[in-house]
């Protein structure tokens, strides 16, 4: 039988690395190393409930503890919290996690991304998100690199992202809805023919889980995943249809949407540690201003951000295809586990976080 191969992971205990540990070390043909701040967290539990995962305890802003998780690391998988960091920052410590990863001797490395919107968007400011711009930049800069670098050294590729599904009945985030007279009510600035590529945070593992079962291919690869670009009023049709419970999408303006989601705390930083002070740091309103134009103007996979469906059927048969299925595979999760149904889920106090920033008590971050 090979041997495992070893996977260090940065941000393992993340909504995004949750599954994606979980695939790994479940599929018995990868070990994993996680850099943590606090080994005895629940989720880092969580993680090793999974089987064997090794903690390295520091930050992802120090070289000695980069160069800690990544020694000996066969592969690597890098997803640096924008929201923690600030968009500056983000940048900084992805670069040099992907230098001391090649110095390390890492075969394959694969970055967390987004879409690097500002660039999508033909360089529009109103377009300009930074959480996305941070991502996307570095990622274009990592697989620049992978021309001189994957094959004598280290390889890379670049899995993007966007919004997860989960959100959309989570506590705290920018899409949390509300129960207004028995009525599940989304109230986003989306427009009537926006539309967001969701992403299902349990495929995640399985896209990552590929590209590193596939190195060759995946080599300078950009694997952009979704379910479908989601319409908010077919995401409040399909909860309907999965619960038989009423459910609406109401379109509104930002002003009332920042409003609802963060009070006057709009206007401070979009980073929780980027300095209010640096004329680079953007303000949540700034930031989220961006984020939903982009939705706003990619409605039926036709405008600014776009996917390969029919890629992404090739890669995972069995993914979530749209926001019925995935409500459906929802409720039976919930049930199962004792949590209830999607009803009694997205009840007033009953919401529960997603996001880790969020369960870490940074509600100001999203």
């Amino acid at each position: 039988m090979a041997s495992t191969r070893l996977i260090a992971v940065v941000g393992g205990t993340g909504a995004q690395g949750i599954p994606v540990v979980r695939d790994l070390v479940q599929s018995g043909a990868y070990t994993v190393r996680a850099l943590t701040r606090d080994s005895s967290s629940p989720r880092f539990q969580e993680l090793q409930s999974f089987g064997p995962v090794t903690p390295v305890t520091g930050t992802f802003a120090s070289e000695a503890d980069l160069r800690a998780t990544f020694h000996g690391a066969w592969g690597a998988f890098v997803n640096i919290d924008g929201f923690n960091a600030g968009e500056k920052t983000e940048m900084f410590w992805t670069m040099r996690a992907y230098e001391l990863a090649l110095e390390a001797g890492v075969r394959f490395f694969v970055l967390a991304s987004l879409d690097y919107a500002t660039k999508k968007a033909g360089y529009r400011p109103e377009f300009r998100a930074g959480h996305y711009d941070a991502k996307g930049r570095v990622g274009e800069w990592i697989l620049r690199q992978n021309r001189d670098n994957a094959a004598t050294r280290m390889a890379a590729a670049l899995f993007t992202t966007g919004p997860y599904i989960d959100m959309a009945i989570a506590r705290d985030t920018v899409m949390t809805p509300t129960v207004e007279d028995g009525v599940v009510t989304w109230r986003v600035p989306l427009g009537e023919d926006g539309a967001v590529p969701h992403v299902a945070l349990d495929d995640c593992g399985v896209y990552v889980k590929w590209l590193f079962d596939h190195p060759e291919r995946a080599s300078g690869m950009d694997l952009e995943v979704a379910i479908d670009h989601i319409n908010y009023h077919d995401l409040a049709a399909a909860f309907t249809k999965v619960t038989g419970r009423p459910a609406r999408y109401v379109d509104v303006g930002f002003d009332e949407h920042f409003a609802s989601v963060w009070g006057e705390a709009a206007d401070r930083p979009a980073g929780y540690n980027a300095d209010p002070a640096d004329a680079a740091t953007l303000t949540l309103r700034q930031n989220f201003t961006g984020f939903w134009m982009l939705f706003r103007h990619s409605g039926g996979n036709a405008g600014v951000l776009r996917r390969d469906y029919k890629l992404l059927d090739e890669i995972h048969p069995g993914r979530v295809r749209n926001a019925e299925e995935w409500f459906r595979r929802e409720e039976e999760r919930g049930v199962r586990l004792g949590l209830g149904s999607l009803w009694e889920r997205v009840q007033p106090g009953k919401l529960a976080h997603v996001l880790k920033a969020l369960e870490d008590g940074r509600a100001g971050s999203l």
